[in-house]
């Protein structure tokens, strides 16, 4: 379908050609003016020029040719030039109704052309929990993914675990001190290793840390450790024996998080699968003429003429041979041009990490390890801070779990919903949809707390406002689609059916219902928008106005009372094509909404 938009720009343009203008000046753009206009026209403004006249002359040309158009119920020329545009109630309508009739898309066609999209937005590092800094990358690396499958595109996302280097060598020799014993340090066993893991991720989440304050005080236990690193990556067979038991652990850990975080990952590859890449890739770099010695380092050039800002070498291997994460992310492209060749890959991470993206994609272009043409992308996000504008941190100063985050956040919607049924006689939920209300809400309040911000932004994550339901929240959005489940269930309560409101829509019979209609017309368009920027915030901002609109039209209509049946089914129809489109955009978002609130 269309674009209403562009409709209204297409029959503008015509009445500029047939009027002699340029087509070019025929662009209509939405009203900055509401109080004037629906939709407006400035190119008179800009052909004056060319056609050496006064813009009110050419306007009032258009003005007059477009009066009898049955697009629109108001054609005005205003001087100096201006063309102010309403559109025709009953062709807003008709537009609605065949809106209704693409179910499942309301008028948002896929793309013609549809890409492989790889999306790298997980990042967290193995045999340690997820926490609040792992927030920001899940929520809007998920949302992007999921505008992208609307849209048309296949999109893979993959988590990208940090399973590889120290780390792995701290747990290695810390276990080796606890349990010397197991079969896994013997060097000389050949036989079959333990399936079963000989830690549980309580253990492993308390044995890193404290390996990782040992190393920093204890120059021995370091050196211990990037030993037991450098006989991993060479591929001592108990190492990775361990190395396998600690994924094993670590993801069915991580994968229990990100459900409650409703987030999901096509491939669960960490920087160890990019590991036997890298030799061949060295090697290719060298051959190529693109890598060469510095300092001991092996770096390849990445600066270019236009630059006004040095940008440093990127680094492929240190002094020592070892690598860094330029070689695991450039080892990954190379992995994943050869397993899925996707034409766009986009990153999303810390802004902080800018220069880091900015080095590897000009190294992955120059040296062939992409195409040409491969779209690399990289949406760096700002810090999510507490109230007193510093990164977010438990009341002790720590960095907070996520899932105590989410815990905290959910008993504060369970409280509110139990004190919201004292006060409602009628309203009997039990203790069970009532915990199930509150996880689907809490979980709302900080994803549309995250996402209503432009991603590179910092903000204020407060607890306190993201969970009101009034105002620019998660909870008002979803308690807007709540209403209108409540209103459609009362209709069919009378025995009426929904099915026989379905494109029953008609000439907008108030200002709000207009207003409504208005609003939704917008859908395909935002939708397009948001894909085109990786912008989820857009999404939000439609949806805030959306339900802000339809709370404007329920205020200003009787609905269930209305005695006229064709207006009362013409509502209901408009109702449901309001609920669709909340609904398809908060799953666009992440969350969904409950039956009841």
């Amino acid at each position: 379908m269309k674009k209403l938009l562009d409709l209204i720009s297409e029959e503008v343009t015509k009445a500029f050609v047939e009027c002699g203008y340029d087509e070019k000046y025929g662009r209509v753009t939405l009203s900055n003016r509401p109080d004037l206009c629906e939709y407006q026209c400035n190119g008179a403004m800009a052909a004056a020029k060319e056609y050496k006249c006064a813009p009110f002359m050419i306007s009032d040309k258009i003005a007059e040719l477009l009066s009898g158009n049955e697009m629109f119920s108001m054609v005005e020329s205003v001087k100096p030039g201006f063309l102010n545009l309403k559109i025709d109630d009953a062709y807003l309508a008709k537009y609605m109704n065949d809106m209704q009739a693409d179910e499942g898309r309301f008028g948002c066609s896929k793309v013609e052309n549809p890409k492989t999209i790889m999306i790298d937005y997980g990042g967290p590092n193995v045999a340690k929990p997820l926490h609040v800094g792992h927030l920001r990358s899940a929520i809007i690396g998920e949302s992007v993914k999921r505008i992208g499958k609307f849209v048309g595109h296949e999109m893979i996302g993959d988590v990208h675990l940090g399973d590889w280097g120290l780390q792995m060598g701290l747990i290695i020799t810390e276990l080796k001190l606890r349990k010397p014993e197991l079969v896994y340090f013997d060097e000389a066993y050949e036989g079959e290793y333990p399936e079963e893991a000989p830690f549980t991720i309580a253990e492993l989440e308390e044995i890193y840390p404290t390996a990782s304050g040992k190393s920093k005080e204890d120059e021995a236990y370091k050196e211990a450790a990037l030993a037991a690193t450098n006989e991993l990556q060479q591929g001592r067979r108990g190492y990775r024996a361990l190395l396998a038991h600690i994924l094993n652990v670590s993801v069915t850990d991580l994968k229990k998080n990100y459900e409650k975080l409703n987030v999901d990952f096509e491939l669960w590859k960490g920087e160890s699968d990019a590991q036997p890449y890298i030799p061949d890739m060295v090697a290719k770099l060298k051959d190529g003429g693109f890598a060469y010695e510095s300092e001991g380092a092996l770096v390849v050039d990445v600066a270019e003429e236009t630059d006004t800002k040095e940008i440093p070498p990127c680094i492929i291997l240190k002094s020592d041979g070892a690598s860094l994460y330029s070689t695991t992310d450039l080892a990954t492209l190379v992995m994943r041009m050869e397993d899925y060749n996707p034409e766009s890959i986009i990153y999303i991470t810390d802004k902080r990490q800018e220069l880091h993206f900015k080095q590897v994609f000009r190294c992955a272009k120059k040296t062939g390890i992409v195409k040409p043409e491969t779209e690399l992308t990289h949406i760096g996000f700002g810090t999510m801070n507490g109230k007193d504008g510093k990164p977010f941190k438990t009341r002790d100063g720590g960095v907070m779990r996520l899932e105590y985050l989410l815990e905290e956040i959910y008993e504060e919607m369970l409280k509110k919903i139990l004190e919201n049924q004292k006060t409602k006689e009628n309203l009997d939920i039990s203790m069970e949809e009532a915990q199930d209300t509150a996880r689907k809400i809490a979980l709302a309040a900080i994803k549309y707390g995250d996402l209503s911000n432009q991603a590179s932004k910092d903000y204020i994550f407060d607890i306190e406002r993201f969970t009101s339901f009034e105002g620019n929240t998660g909870p008002y959005i979803l308690y807007t689609i709540v209403r209108i489940k409540s209103i459609l269930g009362k209709y069919e309560a009378t025995g009426k059916s929904i099915a026989d409101c379905l494109g029953a829509m008609e000439a907008a019979h108030n200002e709000h219902e207009k207003d409504l209609m208005l609003v939704l017309s917008r859908f395909n368009a935002v939708v397009e928008n948001a894909y085109e920027e990786s912008a989820p915030h857009k999404i939000c901002a439609y949806i805030y106005e959306l339900a802000n609109a339809f709370n404007g039209f329920y205020h200003g209509t009787k609905i269930l009372s209305e005695e006229n049946e064709a207006a009362q089914k013409a509502y209901i129809g408009l109702l449901c094509l309001t609920k669709s489109v909340l609904e398809t955009c908060i799953d666009m978002l992440g969350f969904e909404a409950p039956e009841r609130m």
